[in-house]
């Protein structure tokens, strides 16, 4: 079946992206205000791009009446965000920072959940998250209504269970527990559902071959 896109309106691309591209890892961004007030929402237009610089970029859409979010806003004023990831045991609360609250409310606080204080930003990290990205602001790029926003990563917290060797840098990465976003409007998936695919040399692919005549 073939979409085309030229021919659809934003919506029906919308909803036809985030039905095939999954599962998707989930940005639950923190902000502050120049006054200091804690902002936070969950972004699936999400990913890293780079390691050297580190960067970590999320797609910032608008308010259903159309203005700039409170996170887009924030990350504007301040050049400073934290990117947390999900864990199973937080889907509930994270679901509840997604509620379109009037600006200035905390959504941490609604959603009952804790703050720890950041090293290299203003902005605090989640304590129910497993791992926390420091951010300061690489480059904003506008797309159509959406903004790009890239950060580039000055430190990352992961939760000490989760870490095999501090020294040669290895993470039990399925003691994290994430989820990602799937389809629709409630729709996520866990990560502990695994397929171990080794990657092969040229010279290990041509030796198989060979061996399989």
């Amino acid at each position: 079946m073939l979409f085309d896109f030229e021919a659809l309106p934003a919506r029906e691309r919308y909803k036809l992206l985030v039905s095939t591209i999954v599962p998707r890892p989930i940005a639950w961004v923190v902000t502050q205000d120049g006054a200091g007030v804690v902002n936070a929402a969950p972004y699936s237009f999400f990913n890293a791009f780079s390691d050297d610089p580190a960067v970590v970029a999320i797609g910032c859409g608008p308010r259903p009446e159309g203005g700039a979010k409170d996170t887009l806003g924030n990350i504007k004023a301040t050049g400073q965000f934290v990117v947390c990831l999900v864990p199973g045991s937080a889907l509930e609360q994270m679901n509840l920072t997604a509620i379109d609250f009037a600006p200035g409310v905390d959504e941490l606080n609604e959603a009952g959940l804790h703050k720890l204080a950041s090293t290299r930003v203003k902005p605090p990290r989640i304590a129910e998250s497993p791992v926390a990205f420091e951010c300061e602001t690489f480059q904003m790029v506008p797309v159509g209504h959406h903004t790009i926003v890239m950060g580039k990563v000055l430190a990352l917290h992961v939760k000490d269970e989760a870490v095999l060797d501090a020294e040669k840098n290895y993470i039990d990465t399925p003691a994290l527990d994430l989820v990602g976003r799937m389809h629709g409007r409630g729709w996520y998936t866990r990560t502990n559902d695994r397929v171990d695919v080794p990657r092969y040399t040229a010279a290990e692919w041509a030796a198989l071959k060979a061996a399989k005549g």
